[in-house]
């Protein structure tokens, strides 16, 4: 029972899903042909070209946190594996 449950705490440590890359791409595209037209029809003013770099800014950033929630234990954020590592060894007491 303890190789078992170790086991399943390793595939679940190990498990790596990605997202879609059909949505990606239809994301970016939409996100990209919104930012053009913005960019096409908006004023060419201080205003608008700074609420054009903070709305990217903010979308990037957006994108970035979606795709590094997809592998928890690696990247800019993680998660540290020691809780699990803990509660496997209490579990195999």
């Amino acid at each position: 029972m303890t190789s078992l449950q170790e086991m399943r705490w390793q595939m679940f440590e190990q498990e790596s899903t990605s997202i879609s890359m059909p949505m990606l791409v239809m994301l970016l595209s939409w996100l990209t042909a919104l930012f053009i037209n913005f960019g096409l029809l908006a004023p060419s003013n201080g205003t608008a070209i700074a609420t054009l770099l903070v709305s990217a800014l903010s979308v990037s950033g957006a994108i970035f946190l979606i795709v590094g929630l997809y592998t928890p234990y690696q990247g800019i954020i993680w998660l540290s594996s020691a809780p699990f590592r803990a509660a496997l060894s209490q579990l195999g007491n």
